[in-house]
């Protein structure tokens, strides 16, 4: 596969009032071609924001790109003036957002705001997007799209308004389509019916998809690696397998115990994760999950976790990987799903000291 992405210590700051909020604090991470990584998080994590500066939608003021690189085909797009970055929203990195209502314009029809893309990056005639449009429309599943073309967004049910939503985001094969909770203001079985159809686009056209989510659910059945996000940074990245079978991170160890399972033995409590993320106004010093987790060590109030590598996919950054870190065991509703990974390595390698 082949790196079509890659993040680089990126900090986005937000200047207030009451002073800079570090939103997104040193984050690292990639895309290969043609892959799904889903970012997940507790609200106020930064996954938003994160993906924001990706397309450089962060407003400034308030907002800023601090410090790090956004490298996109050999180009900083962090350092890309803005000129230049509109040739590549819409054309080679598209966004779907999370209201399908708010991301549609109420007095435009749906056909000219999927024509709109066409003519614009791809320079076609209006016959021509017209008829390119329609195409779009019946590959998202919309029926009628003859008609349909011709209506406005209020006509159009919420599940239907995403697909057009995801029709615009397509017009021009993006290399990278970033899915901002896509689904979440959907019903759920509008979401299975959304979900399977963006797997199956992604297909049809080899495009790489950043998809943001809370629901750890979504993520068994869209996402080929998962990133945890927390606190503005990544705490654990690896593969669908590492992250739900074999978990290292207490706050991953936390989101996949408060979340509802079939399997969970009757009488059992669902757990929630004690306490609110933390203020990034005031970053707190160490680990930013200290305060909330009951494994936290001494260290962890005291200095910030470097990155352990457990193997060829797996990074986590925590403390209680270090070799002099006491045994520690998951929750128990945790361990249930627990089982061994192959290629793990024996014992964690420490790949990335904080500066």
């Amino acid at each position: 596969m082949n790196k079509i992405l890659d993040v680089q210590n990126l900090h986005v700051s937000f200047d207030t009032h009451a002073g800079e909020v570090k939103a997104v604090r040193g984050v690292d991470f990639h895309l290969e071609k043609g892959e799904t990584l889903a970012i997940v998080g507790e609200s106020g994590s930064g996954k938003s924001v994160t993906t924001k500066a990706l397309m450089r939608l962060i407003p400034n003021p308030p907002g800023r790109i601090k410090e790090g690189q956004i490298l996109f085909e050999g180009r900083d797009l962090a350092r890309l003036s803005e000129k230049d970055m509109e040739k590549v929203r819409g054309k080679e990195i598209s966004m779907i957002f999370q209201d399908p209502m708010t991301s549609l314009n109420p007095t435009m029809t749906v056909g000219k705001q999927v024509m709109e893309p066409l003519i614009k990056h791809q320079k076609m005639s209006k016959d021509a997007a017209r008829k390119r449009a329609i195409e779009l429309l019946t590959l998202v599943g919309l029926p009628n799209p003859e008609q349909r073309i011709k209506q406005y967004p209020h006509q159009f049910s919420g599940g239907q308004r995403q697909r057009v939503v995801i029709a615009i985001a397509l017009a021009c094969n993006p290399k990278i389509l970033i899915a901002d909770e896509p689904t979440t203001a959907l019903d759920v079985t509008i979401q299975a019916q959304i979900l399977e159809l963006m797997k199956d686009l992604q297909k049809k056209i080899d495009t790489g998809i950043i998809f943001i989510t809370h629901d750890l659910g979504v993520v068994a059945n869209v996402a080929d690696r998962v990133a945890v996000m927390y606190g503005g940074q990544i705490v654990e990245t690896g593969t669908v397998d590492e992250i739900f079978y074999d978990p290292r991170h207490p706050y991953t160890w936390g989101l996949l115990s408060s979340m509802p399972s079939l399997d969970i033995d009757e009488g059992m409590a669902l757990q929630a994760i004690p306490g609110t993320p933390p203020d990034l106004l005031n970053p707190p010093k160490g680990d930013a999950f200290a305060l909330r987790s009951e494994f936290a060590l001494q260290i962890d109030f005291e200095q910030e976790p470097p990155v352990y590598q457990v193997s060829d996919t797996h990074f986590v950054k925590s403390w209680l990987l270090h070799p002099q870190a006491p045994a520690i065991e998951p929750p128990v509703n945790v361990q249930q799903n627990l089982r061994p990974m192959p290629g793990n390595f024996k014992e964690p390698v420490l790949v990335k000291e904080v500066r």
